[in-house]
């Protein structure tokens, strides 16, 4: 199990002052062993003794706060000596105080939320406490596979160090408007390929957040690691070397650019392109289809003229060489501190509090706090609810376009592809490629010389 060496030394520490300020008389006998005091409860179902408090508190972002209450308030009727304090405050936020401190600072939660991709580096901290995820699973249930979907993702070795609190990955975003005006069918997917007006499709290609849309839907592993552990990537082979599948996915990115770069679009400039996206998406431009996460929703609803212009479609909407854009199976889960983790009792009653955080029978009013998406509930659940028409179709687009996604590579060396994609893409306005071989050259370039830092 995960275990914070700094509490275990003060813990002993501070038992070894108390006994030598507090030891008994030369003629008064030791306690047998088993008797030996100890400041860390031996792991027991034994609840405290009444009049006892087991004191918890729980990281939450303001707009979280009337349904987290709602769960503390049912775990209460359930553990009566549990008294479970919020800590509001923003998931980056407090992260932020973790990564500052240690699991022992009092401003960290004992039960917080953290992004996927931060699993690793909370778990080389010692930060998280081991969590019995199958266990919950099977009370929750509604899992397909849970080792094959997010659940997955926070098991390191043979331990959980966190349980699923919310799918995400890319959707897309249609204006109606713009599209009837540009005479485009948007009710089928548009193709890259096919692109031969700058404004039509707006993606971020240059990104490697989006760019990798583009590469998964070909099958490019721009960062893997084989069977044996070892780090390579698809994007040092030669070009003759690629599959058919994958010349024609920078072929596309390619001739998407060149679109771009002909008409003098701003889109593949890291500064002005988002504005440039924004402002050819709103309605009376040219502007069609866009992705985004569903975080998005709003900011790009008032675009389309305050959503009346609005549609929402799965990330496949757009296809590359006709396969459908995929991004990642991303998301968020729920971690317990490390520091309660010799607390049985402590542990019982964090186990229970996510529980009741992601019970699926609240699964809309979590989603109306939180905005965010059970993965073990379906979009006919969702459908079936009183959510407004934009956020039932908003979850089942997330929920298609995640079952069809690959699950993130989450392993910290993948943190150098987000640079080293974005400048070999970017290097293509001053280099000036004459054709796709040419513009992987500079690509390939860019991912020699990030494996040899490796």
């Amino acid at each position: 199990m995960k275990r914070n060496t700094f509490v275990l030394l003060a813990l002993l520490l501070v038992f070894a002052l108390v006994v030598g300020a507090c030891s008994k008389p030369a003629d008064t006998p030791a306690p047998p062993a088993s008797e030996t005091p100890s400041d860390t409860p031996a792991p027991t179902d034994t609840p405290p003794a009444a009049g006892d408090t087991v004191a918890l508190t729980v990281q939450a972002e303001s707009g979280w706060v009337p349904h987290y209450q709602s769960a503390i308030d049912r775990v209460v009727a359930a553990y009566p000596e549990a008294k479970i304090t919020l800590i509001e405050t923003g998931a980056f936020d407090h992260l932020d105080v973790i990564d500052a401190t240690d699991a022992t600072n009092v401003d960290v939660a004992d039960v917080f939320a953290l992004p996927a991709d931060r699993i690793y580096g909370l778990s080389n901290a010692e930060v998280l406490a081991g969590i019995d995820s199958q266990k919950l699973a099977g009370e929750l249930g509604g899992f397909a596979d849970f080792d094959a979907g997010l659940g997955g993702n926070f098991k390191i070795g043979d331990e959980y160090l966190a349980f699923p609190y919310n799918i995400e990955t890319l959707i897309s975003f249609v204006n109606v408007a713009n599209a009837e005006a540009e005479a485009v069918d948007y009710t089928k997917p548009l193709e890259l390929v096919d692109v031969t007006k700058a404004e039509t499709i707006l993606l971020p290609a240059f990104d490697a957040w989006f760019g990798v849309a583009l590469t998964n839907s070909a099958g490019i592993e721009l960062l893997g690691k084989d069977d044996a552990g070892k780090l390579f990537s698809d994007m040092t082979a030669e070009w003759a070397e690629l599959a058919p599948e994958k010349q024609a996915a920078i072929e596309a990115l390619f001739n998407y650019w060149k679109v771009q770069y002909d008409n003098n679009t701003p889109l593949f400039d890291t500064d002005a392109g988002w504005g440039y996206i924004d402002d050819t998406f709103a309605t009376g431009n040219a502007g069609v289809i866009r992705i985004g996460g569903p975080w998005e929703t709003g900011s790009v609803s008032t675009l389309a003229g305050d959503g009346a212009d609005l549609e929402i479609y799965p990330l496949g909407q757009i296809t590359v060489a006709g396969k459908p854009l995929t991004h990642w199976k991303g998301g968020w889960g729920l971690g317990i501190n490390s520091r309660i983790e010799e607390d049985a009792h402590k542990m019982e009653i964090a186990h229970a509090l996510i529980k009741e955080i992601v019970n699926p029978e609240y699964a809309v009013d979590l989603f109306k706090a939180t905005g965010k998406i059970l993965e073990n509930v379906t979009a006919d659940t969702y459908a079936g609810s009183d959510l407004s028409d934009v956020d039932k179709k908003v979850i089942a687009s997330v929920i298609a376009s995640y079952e069809e996604a690959p699950a993130r590579p989450l392993f910290t060396e993948w943190g150098s592809v987000w640079d080293t994609w974005k400048n070999s893409i970017l290097s293509w306005n001053a280099q000036t490629p004459a054709s796709a071989e040419e513009a992987y050259k500079e690509i390939k370039a860019s991912f020699d010389a990030m494996m040899l830092n490796f």
